[in-house]
């Protein structure tokens, strides 16, 4: 009897560790991949916790590359521009370059990729400081930088480069440690089955069962990428795309199950709400800090995400502007995906490699402010050195873009105590301070030549010791 009496209690003891422990891994980081299962449905999905590598990144290269870096002027929607549309500036462009016969399909051929070096291109995303690439597998068009088996004579094997530009890159990008992510657009513009069920108002569903979802379960099984980002969904709504379906098998069953990130363009009822991380829209810039992990996806050319033969160098963000959107992205919590456009050919063009090395010569000296930082209590000081606050653990970095002209950098929010120092990334010595009721916190800045100075524009204060 007290045999039975004590198994009874440790099976009653067992069942409520089981309960506490199920309770405890609802939106808890400890319990992702197999320890728990999730159901098709948003309330589900949107609770399962985002891998930490993500939010550690703070900074990654977007890439939008594909036929349209043939014809290379207006955008990369030029097909929709020229063919749906009918813009004049796109016909009259059209009949200036080419034949009258030439269609949107004769650009494939000279979609060459013929100066594709992968090596090359994840030396520069190294030395910019990218932690993760993204790469646009498949855009609008329909063509897929993959061999694609739904896509046939429209992909980069079977026509122009004759290469899997998507397994060639990842095996660059991640011989770096850099993680590598997988743009793929839902929509096909001009897919007749797409367009049967755009006709029957998304109450069929023959383009996603042929075409969508078998691309999807190959790129993830073929390329196990680490991040999905999917785009093109703002026609059907979620249960078109069969959205809930493929990330319960995203998230419990693929190969990628532990590490994957998606964001959140998964049907038109989506962007901003439910999936992974949010984007919101194109270049989502948030003047508060969101309760929800984003990102910011901007370009290098401000007109365009795919390479224009027709970019004018006013086009071109500054180096500045860069790092400055950098800088206020990751202050509020998000990432900083940084787009350039390849050619045809396969190169990224001086003005390109020029920016990113540029952000990556900044990171280099204040990456400590940057990468697996968190928001601090206070995120920004709009004064007229506008200073943006981040944060790890205990230690606070204020980050100025102007330097003041008094040589005395003001900081209200940050509150000294007896054991407060301050020190300026890139230089050895703790700066001098002192506080002015009033004015906060008083660094006296460094007195250096401009050689000296660790930056051009945008330093950063590391604080210890503050409140």
């Amino acid at each position: 009897m007290k045999m039975r009496a004590v198994s009874a209690q440790v099976l009653l003891l067992l069942l409520l560790l089981e309960l506490v422990r199920a309770r405890d891994c609802t939106g808890s980081s400890r319990c992702t991949g197999s320890s728990r299962r999730y159901t098709p449905d948003w309330p589900s999905l949107d609770s399962r916790p985002l891998p930490a590598w993500f939010d550690e990144a703070k900074f990654g290269v977007f890439i939008h590359w594909g036929v349209f870096s043939v014809p290379a002027w207006g955008s990369e929607w030029f097909w929709w521009h020229w063919e749906a549309e009918k813009l004049p500036a796109y016909q009259n462009f059209m009949k200036e370059n080419y034949p009258p016969d030439f269609s949107y399909a004769d650009f494939g051929p000279q979609f060459t990729a013929h100066f594709f070096h992968p090596d090359s291109w994840a030396d520069l995303f190294e030395a910019s400081g990218a932690k993760y690439v993204v790469l646009t597998t498949k855009h609008h068009e329909g063509f897929t930088n993959w061999p694609s088996p739904v896509s046939w004579n429209w992909n980069s094997k079977d026509v122009g480069p004759h290469r899997d530009l998507v397994g060639e890159l990842g095996t660059a990008i991640r011989k770096r440690n850099i993680r590598y992510g997988l743009y793929h657009s839902l929509l096909e513009w001009f897919h007749p089955l797409y367009l049967r069920d755009k006709k029957n108002d998304f109450k069929t569903q023959y383009f996603v069962r042929a075409k969508i979802m078998p691309e999807l379960y190959d790129l993830v099984n073929r390329y196990k990428p680490d991040l999905i980002w999917s785009d093109g969904e703002w026609e059907g709504p979620d249960t078109y795309w069969n959205s809930t379906d493929f990330l319960s098998w995203l998230y419990n069953d693929s190969p990628v199950k532990d590490v994957v990130v998606v964001n959140d363009r998964w049907g038109k009822n989506c962007s901003c709400h439910h999936g992974g991380y949010y984007n919101c829209q194109d270049k989502f810039k948030p003047e508060t800090l969101p309760d929800h992990k984003w990102e910011m996806c901007t370009s290098i050319d401000k007109m365009s995400w795919g390479y224009r033969r027709d970019m004018m160098i006013t086009d071109v963000a500054s180096e500045y502007s860069i790092i400055s959107e950098l800088v206020q992205t990751v202050s509020l919590g998000g990432n900083y995906l940084l787009n350039i456009g390849p050619t045809k050919d396969g190169l990224i063009v001086p003005i390109f490699q020029e920016r990113l090395l540029a952000v990556g010569k900044w990171l280099s000296i204040n990456g400590e402010a940057i990468y697996a930082s968190k928001p601090w209590r206070v995120q920004f000081e709009k004064n007229e050195t506008s200073v943006w606050y981040t944060s790890k653990g205990s230690t606070v970095y204020a980050i100025f873009l102007h330097w003041p002209e008094s040589g005395i950098l003001s900081l209200e929010s940050p509150i000294a105590t007896s054991t407060t120092q301050i020190t300026m990334l890139g230089i050895q010595n703790d700066l001098k301070w002192s506080t002015n009721p009033g004015e906060g916190l008083l660094a006296y800045l460094p007195h250096l030549p401009p050689a000296a100075v660790p930056t051009e524009f945008a330093w950063t204060l590391r604080l210890t010791g503050v409140k």
